[in-house]
């Protein structure tokens, strides 16, 4: 009973093919060990030190949600970086093939939103989705928004998602 489903920046196919999976794949497959001690030292550390370093982290960006930091602060603990790790190296491995079928059943349900600078999904993985579902809603960011937009762009984001669903919506 699905009525729509929005796939932002979608990572759905050849991830440790692309820019930032090249780079990735090697640390999160081989090297993601050698990160839990120093995750584990920086956990002693107290909330508002860890607090600042996110701050530092994240800084330069146009906008910072308190949110950003308060969650981001969970990166502190080992149990959470072990898993994020692990299912990091596992989407390197598995997202692998793009699902034509299950998109081309579904095709009217889907929305698909790319970036074009996006180093996890690059425009010619759009390219090339807009070349084999031709009648697909399958968009191009021209915002200039990144793949993480979660950080700094996620009203912008939210009233842009909001715009495309408005018809479904009115349906409710």
């Amino acid at each position: 009973q699905v009525l729509r489903s929005v796939l932002l920046f979608p990572t759905i196919e050849r991830m440790a093919q692309s820019p930032q999976g090249k780079l990735m794949t090697p640390l999160l497959c081989k090297l993601r060990y050698a990160l839990y001690m120093p995750v584990y030292l920086l956990s002693f550390l107290p909330e508002g030190v860890k607090a600042s370093l996110v701050r530092f982290a994240l800084r330069g960006m146009k906008t910072c949600d308190e949110s950003s930091i308060t969650t981001s602060i969970n990166l502190f603990s080992v149990d959470c970086i072990a898993n994020i790790l692990y299912m990091a190296s596992q989407e390197m491995m598995k997202v692998v093939e793009r699902d034509s079928t299950t998109i081309k059943q579904n095709l009217k349900k889907l929305i698909f939103y790319y970036g074009t600078g996006d180093s996890w999904c690059p425009q010619h993985y759009y390219d090339e989705i807009k070349m084999d579902f031709p009648d697909g809603d399958i968009r191009l960011c021209e915002k200039g928004l990144r793949h993480a937009f979660v950080l700094d762009a996620s009203k912008e984001m939210a009233a842009m998602i909001t715009d495309w669903l408005q018809d479904d919506l009115t349906k409710l």
